[in-house]
């Protein structure tokens, strides 16, 4: 049964015939609305993370006001509350070292102003697993609304993706096989609207998971953002928001483990970045319904990839994954491998939605006989060398380093590993293992460090994949034998920081093990030895950041945010 409007939680600012009440209604007064606009109706957060530096989200300045149109025709009251913006592109150290800070930052502007529910506009990587973090800590009615995939790339007749064809002729032009000129064409050419990377990358990756999960419209985590479809489910939003807290449907009421279970499966079926382990965990442990690395690697056993989608893929874009039936066609096609009767925002589940969706195109969204890699996108590799975990992406890997033994190449921080690549005297060979340490959650808030360069001297023999293992993380738009995550990480003294320049490394992706030939002996020799890197930072944020910064394993969210680390926070003192 609906609810009434004195039971709203805007009502407590609004409705009482008080001091305090009376100085809320005349400052919204002061900004030119009446009482007929807020009298008897919700009142909608539109939280937006548009900037003037977030390329992904250039349009959300138009979107929100779709948004608020869908409100008012729904009854509701509209406010938008301005959030950190994120641009994977522009933000340095990394957005990894923001992310948290969205989150917080998001669960604050909630509770302290009289909304009783929100929509959230985001898409550019960190954006989507921070704005949902702090929503679901808060625990107001929510909807998240994607900013869809810009379109296809296009130079000389080829057809670009984001990030996986930059990284390719990237190494061509390093290797002296491309021009400036078709280079300088090539920057003009990749990028050609407004919305994130149209691979299958983190941004597509975490949208796909919002939607699997319950977070989104049916189908809206597709929409490529420069399609009128965009506007129309922008407007939906708002109208369904305004629904959902008539209905209190919280997440609370609504999530269930279930839910992030098909976030997983969907996952894997998309041939995901490596970066949704770290995300997904931190929004299930948010939600009080926490997932494990296991549960992944589980899950890597069962569901194939099936979205022919660049970098897993080496044809289409998410573009033709929209035209192709989009998400809830794909989500279909793997329903055995779903939990149907989890519940989402448009208050029907997982199992109706997807009801009849239909693939356009058998190339694009493989059927599950013939998928482009029998096993899901990732796997979670354990060893004396990660006891906590590494990830791999092995259906964006060199089959033949998916069982290799190298030599190990070790690096201790980014500068030095850059310089060494391009020299050409550089003792190296395609059956080493390079090595990136000091890279992961407090040794440098984990940037996308990961895909390392293959070194200039390899790529002008023709060498196009090594291994390489870090703790950082990589791009979800990357590729290649990337080992990533390593947990628990160097600075804190993990064994990585204990890896010598000339050990030998065993990878077996079959098997799930990492090992170090090294003995226990020589390694605890090696840690008693071992003293922990100063602090990257004496103060403010980052300062917060070192101390309570999780474990990747863990999904990296901070340690006093978690669910259960203390009693909730009380509604805030309007008196």
């Amino acid at each position: 049964m609906p609810r009434s409007y004195d039971t709203l939680r805007s009502a407590r600012w609004f409705a009482p015939d008080d001091f305090r009440s009376f100085g809320h209604r005349s400052r919204v007064m002061q900004m030119g609305y009446a009482p007929t606009d807020w009298v008897g109706k919700p009142i909608i957060a539109i939280v937006n993370t548009w900037s003037d530096a977030n390329q992904c989200h250039s349009h959300f300045k138009q979107r929100v006001e779709d948004v608020k149109r869908g409100i008012f025709q729904a009854g509701g009251f509209p406010l938008e509350l301005p959030a950190i913006s994120l641009s994977e592109s522009m933000v340095k150290p990394t957005t990894m070292l923001y992310r948290n800070f969205l989150a917080m930052e998001t669960e604050e502007l909630l509770r302290s102003h009289p909304v009783d529910g929100a929509v959230l506009m985001g898409g550019c990587d960190k954006t989507t697993p921070g704005l949902t973090m702090g929503a679901l800590s808060m625990g107001l009615p929510f909807i998240y609304l994607p900013a869809g995939p810009m379109l296809r790339g296009n130079w000389r007749g080829q057809v670009l993706g984001s990030g996986s064809d930059a990284f390719k002729y990237w190494d061509q032009r390093r290797a002296g096989q491309l021009s400036d000129q078709a280079w300088q064409e090539m920057e003009a050419g990749i990028a050609r609207s407004h919305g994130t990377c149209m691979t299958m990358g983190t941004a597509a990756t975490m949208m796909g998971i919002a939607e699997a999960v319950g977070f989104t419209l049916p189908g809206a985590s597709s929409i490529p953002a420069a399609d009128a479809n965009h506007v129309r489910m922008s407007a939906e939003c708002g109208r369904r928001i305004v629904e959902m807290v008539w209905d209190d449907l919280t997440p609370a009421s609504m999530l269930t483990r279930a839910n992030f279970e098909n976030g997983i499966a969907c996952a894997m079926a998309m041939g995901c970045s490596t970066n949704a382990i770290v995300h997904l965990i931190a929004m299930s442990r948010r939600a009080g319904h926490p997932v494990t690395l296991d549960d992944f690697d589980a899950a890597s056993r069962r569901v194939p990839v099936v979205a022919n989608i660049r970098p897993s893929g080496d044809t289409y874009l998410m573009e033709d994954f929209f035209y192709a039936g989009g998400l809830p066609a794909m989500l279909e096609r793997i329903r055995g491998h779903l939990k149907t009767e989890a519940r989402t925002v448009n208050g029907r589940t997982l199992g109706q939605n997807i009801e009849g969706a239909e693939v356009f195109n058998d190339d694009v969204i493989r059927p599950l006989a013939n998928p482009i890699y029998a096993e899901g996108a990732l796997a979670v590799l354990r060893g004396n060398l990660a006891p906590d975990g590494v990830v791999i992406k092995p259906s964006a890997c060199a089959p033949h380093l998916l069982q290799h033994t190298g030599r190990a190449l070790v690096f201790d921080d980014y500068p030095a590993l850059k310089k060494a690549v391009d020299d050409p005297e550089l003792d190296v060979t395609g059956d080493d293992i390079l090595v990136l340490r000091n890279a992961g959650p407090r040794g440098a808030g984990m940037p996308e460090w990961g895909m390392l360069p293959i070194p200039t001297k390899l790529l002008k023999q023709g060498v196009k994949d090594m291994l390489r293992l870090s703790d950082a993380r990589m791009s979800g738009t990357s590729y290649g034998g990337c080992l990533l995550h390593c947990s628990p990480e160097a600075a804190i003294g993990g064994p990585l920081a204990l890896v010598r320049t000339g050990d030998r490394i065993t990878v077996d992706v079959p098997a799930r093990t990492i090992h170090l030939e090294v003995s226990d002996d020589e390694l605890a020799r090696r840690k008693a030895a071992w003293t922990p890197p100063p602090a990257r930072y004496e103060r403010g944020y980052g300062w917060m950041f070192g101390r309570h910064i999780l474990q990747a394993n863990e999904g990296c969210d901070f340690d006093f945010l978690e669910t259960g680390f203390g009693r909730p926070v009380p509604e805030p003192d309007i008196f």
